[in-house]
C-alpha cells in the first residue's frame, strides 16, 4: 500500500461516514448505503485507479438516484 491510496482511503471514508450518517438520520437507503461501500471500498481494492474510480462513483450516485 502506498501513500495515495491511504490518503484516498481516508478521503472516501470521511465522506462514507458523511454520507452514512445523514443516510441514518433521514431513513434513506440510498446514502446510507453508498455511505458503508465507501467506508469498506478501501479494504477490498488495491489498484489505485480503481479505488478512485469506483470511489467517485459511489460518491455520484446518491446525487443521481434521490429516494
Amino acid at each position: 500500500m502506498n501513500t495515495a491510496s491511504l490518503l484516498w482511503g481516508v478521503v472516501f471514508g470521511a465522506v462514507g461516514l458523511g454520507f452514512f450518517v445523514y443516510g441514518k438520520k433521514q431513513n434513506a437507503i440510498v446514502p446510507l448505503a453508498c455511505g458503508v461501500a465507501l467506508m469498506v471500498l478501501p479494504y477490498f481494492i488495491s489498484n489505485l485507479a480503481l479505488l478512485v474510480g469506483a470511489g467517485v462513483a459511489l460518491v455520484a450516485i446518491p446525487y443521481f438516484i434521490r429516494r
